[in-house]
């Protein structure tokens, strides 16, 4: 079973994605923020990451950018999933190793779609 990381500092997001990637049949875990998702990955390395942008301690693509440097920080893959909605941002996000981006309010139409083309469904 692949396992995906949602990271995201609204308790709610992260219900309803994990509710998501786990009707797609990965198995999830959560972090609050970049920090701890960075602490999970040093234990364990998922097959993909839900990734917000906006979050305390440690924004996303400071995770994102701390990740790739990592021994085997370039396997998951990684959708942003924010409403940060500009080309600078998406720009960013890109350059830093995200593999897809996602806006805010997403369904399960558009996380599939997106996690088929990123070749993990």
């Amino acid at each position: 079973m692949k396992s995906c990381l949602v990271v995201d500092d609204s308790r709610v997001v992260r219900k309803v994605a994990r509710r998501i990637m786990e009707d797609l049949g990965f198995s999830c875990d959560e972090a609050e923020d970049g920090q701890v998702a960075y602490e999970k990955c040093q234990v364990s390395m998922p097959d993909s990451i839900l990734l917000d942008w906006n979050m305390p301690v440690m924004s996303g693509i400071e995770f994102l950018e701390k990740l790739r440097m990592l021994d085997n920080g370039d396997s998951p893959r990684v959708v942003f999933c924010t409403t940060e909605n500009d080309i600078q941002h998406i720009q960013r996000a890109l350059e830093a190793g995200a593999n897809e981006y996602i806006m805010k309010p997403f369904d399960s139409d558009i996380i599939e779609t997106k996690f088929r083309q990123i070749g993990l469904l």
